[in-house]
């Protein structure tokens, strides 16, 4: 810039900064003045406008070739581990940025690409990082849980090693430093269902944190006292397992809500999964399904008209549209909404909703993907109330028939005055009967309603059904 166009020191600073900013509206008002003074001082201005072409090439994205190498370099390395050592490579990776929660995100979906399962953390087999769990799975790192310092896993580890596995809670708030293992830290790991091999189930667990670190605390004031150890096996140690009273385990959703609170991700499962065979009635199916069923992205200009639903993983603002990504496990697809129709639904477009979402879908040659123009979108727990037709209720001849009659009036009365009828169909050892309920019963399935039948019966013991021409 000083011997071509006579730049002040100062002023070719100005050039190299506005490279390195990477800001083309700066680049060009640099251009004028570059070529301003190259020609005062005699140089060619197809020259000179080539050598500005070349800096301007540069500022878009360019560094030196030592640099260049190094890169390829890496790349070769990475890749050849990616390739032969898939589960040790994702694990290292997964370690790298344990730290931060939406790279967390995209590699746990890279493992899911690869083959690889992410198992769940355990209190007696994960260590602080992401480690070889098998061939094809990883044991999740302690130290990538919500909540819990890198300190008291330190701490639970030596233990562990030092005097073996921990066989309850109980055990485990004895033997691990009491300053460390408060109780936001055991809430945070039965969360992410690191204590399941601890006791019952997840909600009993939890339930029992206040009491068990209690004793803890009594034990540990009672040995430093020179009592008897309360928890010494002579003691009857047993005997305080039985404060753990088992309570009924948490709904897949709830247990999905907590993983993702103290893990970042949904781990053992999907949120979708509850409503996969709901939507197969008042969709066009699956996101996989839909995409592998078009022609090749080359022989298809024309828009298709479906319905779609799934969970909304993300969202965000372009210029002036919202674009959403919906997710219903098999696979995701891209919703752009302008800016009329996101502000009709706006009050139901938020992260982790699950949405139907009616519209055009086509492929987009610019983002390489098919996606979807919404002209409308709806909650798929309202979708199943509009749709849903009848309640088939099974019930066995090992149910005490009066708490059977009483707890399911119960549950439904609260939400009858719909249009979906309920029908129980009864099973014993010498007969069977099907009842439908009268119009007065029809019910509202809402999702508090379909909560209250999975506890009630378990969700294999009733079913929804949708009109014929749904399906």
């Amino acid at each position: 810039a000083q011997i071509l166009a006579g730049y002040s020191l100062g002023g070719a600073d100005l050039l190299r900064r506005a490279m390195g900013k990477k800001k083309p509206e700066e680049m060009a008002q640099q251009r004028s003045i570059f070529l301003a003074g190259a020609t005062e001082r005699g140089i060619d201005p197809g020259l000179s406008s080539h050598v500005f072409d070349l800096m301007e090439n540069f500022a878009a994205y360019g560094f030196n070739k030592s640099h260049s190498a190094a890169y390829a370099l890496i790349a070769c390395q990475t890749a050849w581990l990616k390739t032969h050592y898939p589960a040790a490579f994702m694990a290292a990776v997964l370690t790298a940025d344990m730290d931060n929660t939406d790279k967390l995100v995209i590699l746990y979906d890279d493992c899911v690409q690869l083959g690889i399962g992410l198992e769940v953390p355990d209190i007696n087999v994960s260590r602080f990082e992401f480690t070889i769990a098998g061939e094809d799975s990883i044991s999740y790192g302690l130290g990538a849980i919500k909540g819990v310092g890198q300190a008291v896993i330190e701490n639970v580890i030596a233990e562990r090693e030092a005097n073996g596995a921990y066989v309850s809670l109980i055990d485990l708030c004895r033997r691990v430093d009491k300053k460390r293992l408060n109780r936001r830290v055991l809430e945070a790991l039965v969360r992410a269902g690191a204590l399941d091999c601890l006791g019952e189930n997840r909600a009993t667990l939890m339930e029992a944190i206040p009491n068990t670190l209690r004793l803890a605390d009594h034990a540990a004031r009672a040995s430093a006292a020179g009592q008897a150890a309360l928890f010494a096996e002579q003691d009857g140690a047993d005997d305080f397992e039985h404060l753990l009273t088992p309570i009924p385990d948490w709904s897949g959703r709830e247990r999905l809500r907590a993983e993702r609170e103290s893990l970042g991700l949904y781990l053992t499962g999907h949120p979708f999964d509850d409503y996969a065979e709901h939507c197969a009635h008042f969709t066009n199916g699956p996101i996989r399904m839909l995409v592998e069923a078009l022609p090749e992205k080359g022989q298809f200009s024309a828009r298709k008209e479906i319905s779609v639903a799934g969970l909304v993983r993300d969202v965000r603002r372009r210029g002036g549209r919202v674009s959403i990504v919906l997710d219903d496990k098999t696979e995701r697809l891209e919703v752009t909404l302008f800016d009329e129709v996101f502000n009709q639904f706006r009050n139901l477009i938020v992260k982790d909703a699950m949405l139907v979402v009616d519209g055009q879908l086509r492929f987009d040659e610019f983002l390489n993907s098919w996606r979807v123009t919404a002209k409308s979108v709806g909650s798929v727990d309202d979708a199943i109330e509009e749709h849903a037709r009848r309640i088939t209720i099974q019930w066995s001849a090992d149910d005490n028939q009066r708490d059977f009659v009483r707890s399911l009036e119960e549950a439904l009365r609260p939400f009858t005055r719909g249009r979906c009828e309920v029908c129980v169909e009864y099973a014993g050892p010498t007969a069977r009967a099907s009842l439908t309920l009268g119009d007065s019963w029809s019910v509202k399935p809402t999702l508090e309603l379909r909560e209250r039948l999975g506890v009630l019966l378990g969700t294999d013991r009733y079913s929804i059904h949708y009109p014929k021409h749904f399906v």
